[in-house]
C-alpha cells in the first residue's frame, strides 16, 4: 500500500467516478431484495460440534423417524373454560389446562394421549377462533429468529436517526454527515446478500444478521469518517482536490486498509469455534467489513471527487471552534506516568470482577425470551409441572452388533435400562424393553407400533433409543454431570463393536459449551497473533504491537468485569443469568479487531509527526492533537450503532450491546487518547524499536 500505488488507485477512481458510483448503484439496488430475505434460511440452531458424541447420537436419531407425538399447545384467543369444554368435547382431560398470564392457556398431554387427538384438538381450536401453537424446541426456536429479524428492523430504524445526530456534531455539516452512512448502507446491503447465497450451500446462523448489519456499520462509518476527515483538513489547507484525495487515502485511507484487514480476519479466528454458528459469524463478520472496505476504496474517494469542497454544504454553525485536544495532549505527554497510572486504574477497577465470569450458552432456549413471552412461560409451566427436565430429554442411543429383537441385544437393552433407572439424578427411563419381552404374546403390528418410538426393526435394525428425563432442569449442573456419568458408565455395560452416544438438546449444548471453554484460548491467542502481525506490518514497530494487544487484554478484562455486574450479577434490568459462552467470545475478538482501527489512525499520525523531525513528546501530543476528536467521536458512533441493540428482547443481544459498548467507549477514551500516547512519551525513543524508530531533534523523550 505505499504512495505511488495510492496516487494510481486514486487517479483511476477520480478519472471514472460515475462509472464507479453507477455499478455501485447497480450492485446495491440488485442486493436489496436479497438482503431483505437473508433470514429466511438461517437456523437458530448451529451449536453441534460435529466429530461430538451428540452429534453423533442425533444424527443416528433421526434414521428412527419415531412417529408424532403429543406436543403440549399454546392457544390464545379463547378463553380457559372454552378451551376445557374443548378438550371434554375431545376426548381429553379438562385438568391438564392451564392458564397463562401473558394471555391464553397451555394444554399438556399426558403420556398416553394420541397425537391424532392432539392435532384434532388443536384443529377444532383453531375453528373456534383461537391460534394455537406447538410449544417445542422448533417453536421456541423460531420465536428466537423472529426476535432476532425484528431486532433488526427496530433498532435499525432507531440507530440511523441517532447516527445522523452524531455525524453532524462531528463533521459540522449535513454532506459531510450524510456520506458515511451511504458507505455503511452499501456495505451492509451488499453484505447481507453475500450471506443470503451463501447460506443456501452452507448451514449458518440467525445470529450473524444483526452483527453483519451493525459491524459494516460501524465500520463504514468509522472508515468514512478518517478518510473524509482527512481529506476535509488538506482542502481546508489550500491544497488541490484531487491532491487532497491522494493524501487523504495514501494517510488515512492506508490506516483504514490495515484496519480492515485486522478486524477481518479477527472475526476470521472464529472459525476454530468449529461449529456452525461460529462458522456464520467468522464468515459473516469477515465478509461485512471486506466489502466496506472495498466501499471506501472505490466508492467513497469516487464520491469525495465529486463533491469536493461541496461536503460543507449545509454547514452547522458551532458553539465553539476551540478543541481541547491540544491541551490534553501536551498534559498527558507531560506528566505520563500520571496519566497512565490513572488510565490503568479506570481499567483495574472493574476488571476485578472480571475473573469471577462464568459462560453458559442454554439449552433451555426459552431462558433467552423475556420472561413475559407466553413460550417462555408455557415451558415454565411445562417443567412445574412434569418436571424440570421433561423439557429436553436425553436421548441415549446404542448401535448394537446384533439386531435389536435378538436375545444378546435385548439383554444390553436391559443392562443399560437398570442402570440408567439406578442414577439418582434420572426421574425415569423410556425404554422398550418391556415391548420386546412381550413381542411373542403381542399382535406383531401392535409390536411394530409400539417399538417404533424407539427403533426400527425394518430399515435400522440395529439401533435403539433410549429416553431419559431428568430430575433437573436442562441448564443445571446436576444434567450436566448426569450426562458426564452416562458417557463414562454407560461403555461397560455394551458388547464389543457396540457404539453409543447421548443425544438431545442439553447434551448438545453441554458439548458445544465444552467445546468453546477448550477453544476459546486457541481463539485468543489467534486474534492476539493477529493483531501483532498486522501493527507490526503497518506501524513497523515491535513494541507498539506488543503494546497494543497489551492493551486490548486491559480492555477485554475491563470489559468482562462490566458484564460480569450487569449480566451475571443482574443489575439495570438484567436477569441474572450466566454470561452467554456464543457471544462473549464475540465481544472479546470484536474489540481486538475494532480497536485496530483507532490504534492504527493515532500511531500513523505520530509517526507522521516523527517524520517532520518532531520529538517523541510533542510528536505524541501532536499526534492525539489531531486524532482526538476523531477517535472518541468515531467510538460514539461505534458505540451507537450497538448500543441500540438493547432494545432487542433477546438477552443476547442486549448482553451484546452492553459488552460492545462497554469495550468500544473504554477503548477510544481511555486507551487510545491517554494510554497510548502517554506510554509513547514514557517509552521516547523507544516506543517504535525497531523499524520505526526515526531520528529526533531536541529532547528524544
Amino acid at each position: 500500500m505505499n504512495s505511488s500505488w495510492h496516487q494510481t488507485w486514486v487517479t483511476t477512481i477520480a478519472r471514472h467516478r460515475r462509472w464507479v458510483v453507477a455499478i455501485w448503484i447497480l450492485v446495491i439496488g440488485l442486493c436489496v431484495p436479497l438482503a431483505l430475505n437473508v433470514t429466511h434460511h438461517l437456523t437458530a440452531n448451529g451449536f453441534q460440534a460435529s466429530q461430538s458424541r451428540a452429534v453423533w447420537a442425533d444424527n443416528r436419531l433421526a434414521l428412527l423417524h419415531p412417529p408424532a407425538a403429543a406436543q403440549p399447545l399454546m392457544v390464545q384467543g379463547l378463553s380457559l373454560a372454552q378451551g376445557r369444554s374443548l378438550a371434554q368435547t375431545s376426548g381429553l382431560p379438562a385438568r391438564r389446562l392451564y392458564s397463562l398470564s401473558s394471555g391464553g392457556w397451555l394444554y399438556l398431554p399426558t403420556v398416553a394421549t394420541a397425537y391424532q387427538t392432539e392435532a384434532q384438538f388443536r384443529h377444532q381450536a383453531t375453528q373456534r377462533g383461537g391460534a394455537a401453537h406447538i410449544v417445542d424446541t422448533t417453536a421456541v426456536g423460531q420465536q428466537v429468529i423472529n426476535d432476532a429479524s425484528a431486532t433488526l428492523k427496530l433498532s435499525g430504524i432507531i440507530a440511523i436517526p441517532a447516527l445522523i445526530i452524531l455525524l453532524l456534531g462531528v463533521f459540522g455539516s449535513v454532506a459531510a454527515a450524510v456520506l458515511p452512512l451511504i458507505v455503511a448502507i452499501a456495505g451492509s446491503e451488499v453484505s447481507l446478500a453475500i450471506v443470503d447465497v451463501l447460506e443456501n450451500h452452507i448451514r449458518l446462523s440467525v445470529y450473524l444478521t444483526d452483527i453483519v448489519s451493525f459491524l459494516a456499520l460501524g465500520v463504514g462509518v468509522d472508515y468514512a469518517l478518517f478518510i473524509s476527515n482527512r481529506f476535509r483538513q488538506e482542502l481546508s489547507q489550500g491544497v488541490a482536490r484531487r491532491v487532497a484525495l491522494q493524501i487523504a487515502m495514501g494517510q488515512a485511507g492506508r490506516s483504514v486498509f490495515f484496519s480492515g484487514i485486522a478486524v477481518a480476519a479477527a472475526m476470521a479466528t472464529m472459525l476454530l469455534g468449529g461449529t456452525a454458528y461460529w462458522r456464520g459469524l467468522a464468515l459473516g463478520g469477515a465478509i461485512a467489513v471486506l466489502v466496506t472496505l472495498l466501499a471506501t476504496h472505490t466508492l467513497l474517494p469516487a464520491v469525495l471527487d465529486w463533491f469536493g469542497p461541496g461536503l460543507e454544504w449545509g454547514r452547522l454553525p458551532r458553539l465553539s471552534r476551540h478543541s481541547i485536544w491540544p491541551a490534553v495532549g501536551r498534559a498527558v505527554t507531560a506528566r505520563p506516568w500520571l496519566f497512565a497510572g490513572a488510565a490503568v486504574l479506570v481499567l483495574a477497577i472493574p476488571a476485578y470482577w472480571g475473573f469471577g465470569m462464568q459462560m453458559r450458552s442454554p439449552a433451555n432456549l426459552a431462558e433467552m425470551l423475556p420472561t413475559k413471552n407466553p413460550y417462555r412461560e408455557a415451558i415454565v409451566l411445562q417443567q412445574r409441572i412434569n418436571g424440570q427436565g421433561s423439557i429436553a430429554p436425553l436421548a441415549v442411543v446404542l448401535q448394537l452388533p446384533a439386531k435389536v429383537t435378538a436375545p444378546s441385544s435385548l439383554t444390553t437393552i436391559r443392562a443399560v435400562t437398570r442402570h440408567l433407572k439406578s442414577l439418582p439424578s434420572v426421574l425415569q427411563v423410556a425404554s422398550p424393553t418391556a415391548i420386546l419381552s412381550e413381542a411373542g404374546a403381542l399382535p406383531p403390528l401392535a409390536v411394530k407400533q409400539q417399538l417404533a418410538a424407539f427403533t426400527d426393526p425394518g430399515g435400522h435394525p440395529h439401533l435403539v433409543a433410549l429416553f431419559v428425563t431428568s430430575r433437573f432442569g436442562p441448564d443445571s449442573s446436576q444434567t450436566a454431570g448426569l450426562i458426564r456419568q452416562i458417557n463414562q458408565s454407560v461403555p461397560p455395560l455394551l458388547p464389543n463393536g457396540a457404539r453409543f452416544g447421548v443425544g438431545g438438546i442439553a447434551s448438545t449444548m453441554t458439548s458445544f459449551n465444552h467445546l468453546i471453554a477448550s477453544r476459546l484460548p486457541w481463539i485468543l491467542a489467534a486474534v492476539c497473533t493477529v493483531a501483532i502481525a498486522i501493527l507490526l506490518i503497518a506501524t513497523g514497530s515491535i513494541i507498539q504491537a506488543v503494546l497494543g494487544v497489551v492493551f486490548d487484554g486491559l480492555v477485554a478484562l475491563a470489559t468482562a468485569g462490566l458484564l460480569v455486574l450487569v449480566v451475571q450479577q443482574g443489575r439495570f434490568g438484567f436477569l441474572p443469568q450466566p454470561l452467554n459462552s456464543s457471544i462473549t467470545p464475540l465481544i472479546f475478538t470484536l474489540l481486538f479487531g475494532l480497536s485496530m482501527d483507532y490504534e492504527v489512525i493515532v500511531v500513523h499520525r505520530i509517526q507522521e509527526a516523527l517524520r517532520g523531525s518532531q520529538a517523541v513528546g510533542p510528536a505524541a501530543a501532536q499526534g492525539l492533537s489531531d486524532t482526538g476528536a476523531m477517535v472518541t467521536g468515531a467510538g460514539l458512533i461505534m458505540a451507537t450503532v450497538f448500543l441500540v441493540l438493547i432494545v432487542s428482547p433477546l438477552a443476547i443481544m442486549r448482553t451484546m450491546a452492553v459488552g460492545l459498548t462497554a469495550a468500544i467507549l473504554l477503548d477510544t477514551w481511555i486507551v487510545r487518547t491517554i494510554l497510548l500516547p502517554a506510554s509513547v512519551a514514557i517509552l521516547g525513543r523507544w516506543a517504535f524499536w525497531p523499524f520505526g524508530s526515526h531520528r529526533q531533534s531536541g529532547d528524544p523523550t
